[in-house]
């Protein structure tokens, strides 16, 4: 899913395997509010990133799903990242992904360096949000990417989606326009720019 309208770009990473998954609905949402911001934006839900290979440091074969993954994440000003808790943790698929992000360690920019990332969390249950958000956050900061001040948490065990999709819990609603939009504003601000060159002792 792209804009072609100009704008910082913020490249949405997450869900489940399962079509229609609350993660993936959370991070589409949260998308639309960054595209309602001005940005132009990417999705590789659930189940692209479920189609994923294994994440393997020795391998260098990469799949035409896992370079396009990889050349928008280094075109991104910013990204939002959306993971289910499974077991207090970041699920498998959305850690997998990200793994694949060690490509980008020579890059000008390495990693997520220097830009905004957004934390969404969907648990059944506050214990698996709270734990999932600050593991998510780990990575992040493990990426040199900086999360935003608000990080998403969505208890889904009481319901919070329509059968459209659509958020009920205005609460949730919320939370995932002001992360999408704290994304988009560092973008705005230059924050993914590089810093500038320290000039050389003599």
């Amino acid at each position: 899913m792209e804009t072609t309208a100009e704008g910082p770009l913020v490249v949405g990473i997450g869900g489940t395997a399962r079509p229609g998954s609350t993660t993936d609905r959370a991070l589409r949402i949260a998308l639309e509010a960054a595209r309602a911001s001005g940005a132009r934006t990417m999705c590789f839900g659930g189940r692209f990133i479920a189609g994923l290979p294994s994440y393997e440091p020795q391998s260098p074969i990469r799949t035409p799903d896992t370079r396009r993954l990889l050349q928008a994440l280094r075109s991104a000003d910013g990204v939002l990242v959306a993971s289910p808790g499974y077991h207090g943790g970041v699920s498998g698929v959305v850690k997998n992904a990200l793994d694949f992000l060690e490509d980008l360690r020579d890059d000008d920019r390495p990693y997520l360096d220097g830009r905004a990332v957004g934390c969404i969390v969907t648990a059944f249950g506050w214990q698996a949000c709270t734990t999932t958000l600050v593991s998510l956050r780990t990575i992040v900061h493990a990426l040199r990417g900086w999360p935003t001040p608000l990080g998403a948490t969505l208890n889904t065990a009481t319901g919070i989606f329509d059968a459209g999709g659509s958020c009920t819990d205005p609460k949730a609603a919320l939370q995932l326009d002001l992360v999408a939009r704290q994304v988009v504003q560092f973008a705005l601000a230059g924050i993914s720019r590089p810093a500038p060159t320290e000039p050389a002792e003599v």
